[in-house]
Parts: structure tokens; sequence; C-alpha cells
């Protein structure tokens, strides 16, 4: 048996990661029929077949799904040898929700540069699910409850604690100590629907909203400019509270969700380093 090359073995661990010869031909920069090949000729050389066909992917055989959990292994060492020999890269590619862009981290980006000036940032807005590979994401931040992946290092960085805001006005008041409280106030929502999905879960009729965005940061701007109450985790509206722009009206009763950092179990010292200033600074 002839020893198979490492091109083939690459193109067949993204075909075995994604189920899927086109998505693996994304990853690795070549056409999908090209990946295909590349496959077949493993399957040749081994006499093995290592998928089984699908109307709508691909599912690993028996002995597909062992090699793959040998050959990830050897791929994540030679990787992980590579990077070893490299010069520490001061380049970090940071994930983070737009709206925790936009009201937490872009206002205290210049501690960053002060702090560690031999770092370049590049910063992605997104909320999607992120292939560490594919996306060339260093760290990513993410909201909701997170459990531990392989090859994953997660670490929470802050709680999800949700807050009813409001503009401070002194002559307005919400006695709130349950979510039916605010029912017949003017509600401002946002992609994740917090309104909505509370007042459902308390047996209560969805509220009638009276302004709906797709961002949680226009729902806090919307309640700075007194246009209702949003609602909104305290990590997004503390600078508005601490400039006396918002008031904390009501805290929903606490949920197991948070802000959690994510990146991949392999070396990276600028990683590492944005990875700590953000805990931090939290």
């Amino acid at each position: 048996m002839r020893k198979p090359p490492l091109n083939a073995l690459r193109m067949f661990d993204a075909a075995a990661r994604h189920g899927n010869f086109r998505l693996a031909a994304e990853e690795v920069f070549v056409t999908q029929g090209a990946v295909a090949q590349q496959v077949r000729k493993l399957e040749d050389n081994l006499g093995l077949l290592l998928f089984t066909r699908l109307p709508r992917g691909l599912a690993l055989t028996e002995a597909g799904a062992l090699y793959h959990a040998e050959i990830r292994k050897a791929l994540e060492i030679i990787d992980r040898a590579t990077e070893n020999l490299r010069p520490s890269p001061a380049a970090v590619v940071l994930s983070v929700p737009p709206s925790l862009a936009t009201k937490w981290l872009v206002p205290r980006l210049a501690d960053l540069a002060l702090e560690h000036p031999e770092i370049t940032l590049d910063l992605r807005a997104s909320e999607r699910l992120t292939d560490f590979t594919r996306d060339k994401v260093d760290l990513a931040v993410r909201q909701g409850r997170m459990r531990q992946r392989d090859g994953l290092i997660v670490t929470e960085f802050a709680p999800l604690e949700m807050l009813a805001v409001t503009r401070a006005v002194p002559s307005f008041r919400v006695h709130a100590m349950a979510i039916a409280d605010f029912a017949g106030h003017r509600l401002i929502e946002d992609g994740h629907r917090h309104w909505t999905r509370l007042f459902e879960a308390a047996g209560h009729a969805a509220p009638d909203v009276a302004l709906s965005f797709n961002q949680t940061a226009l729902a806090i701007d919307a309640a700075v400019a007194g246009q209702g109450i949003a609602l909104a985790p305290r990590l997004l509206v503390e600078d508005a509270l601490g400039a006396g722009q918002l008031d904390v009206l009501w805290q929903v009763p606490a949920r197991h969700e948070a802000y959690y950092l994510l990146h991949p179990d392999r070396p990276h010292p600028a990683r590492d380093t944005v990875r700590d200033w953000l805990l931090g600074h939290m």
C-alpha cells in the first residue's frame, strides 16, 4: 500500500468534518470535483470505502470514522508543529455580536491599543456560528448557552443579566415586580424577542410592541431617546446607565445564559493576549 499524499488526507478530513464535498472544497479553496476525486483516489489506495454517499451529503463508514479520528489527530500535530516554528502573529481576528461591538467593545478599543500597540485587531461583527478554520477567526464572543466542544476552549465572559431600561426621566416610574407589570407600556423589542418570550413563558399573551428592531443596539438607542422600555443585557447598557441616560426598571430573574469566549485549542500568543485583556476589562 502506497502512503497517501498529505493533500488527499486534508481533503478527506475536511469532507469528514463537514459531511459535504462542497463545504470541504470551500475550506481548502479547490473545486468540489477536486475534493471528490482526491477522496476516491484515497479510497482506491486504501481499498476501503470511507464514506457512504447520501442524496444530501456524506456519512462516514465505520472504517472511515476510525480512520478520520486518527488522521485528525495527526493533522493537528502537524499544524501545531508548524505554528510553533512561525513567529507569534500580532494580528488577531475577533468576531463579536454587532451590538456588543457597538455598545461595549468599540468604546474600549483605545485602551487595547494603548496597552498592546503590537497587536492589530481585525474586528468582525457577526452572531452566526463560527467555523474557525473556514472563517479565519482567531477568537469569538457568542451569547447563549454553551457547552464544551472538542478542539475548542470555551470560557464564560459575562453573565447575561437582562434589564428593563428606559430613559432617565424622574416623572416616569414603573413599579415592576414581574413581567406582567409591563403590560400596557411602550415596549421596544429586538431580534431576540425577549419581551415576547418572557410574557409567553409566564403564561401571558404576547405583548403589544411599540417598536421592533433587528439589533439590540438600536433598541437601546430608542430607549435612550425616550421611545419606550427595552430589554437588554446589562453589559450593553452599563455605559448608558453610568452616564445617567437610562434607568433600570426591573431585572429579569437569573437565567443560565452568558456571553462566552471561544477559540481553537492551539497556540496563538497574540490571541491569548486579547482574550486576557477582554477578561481583565470585564
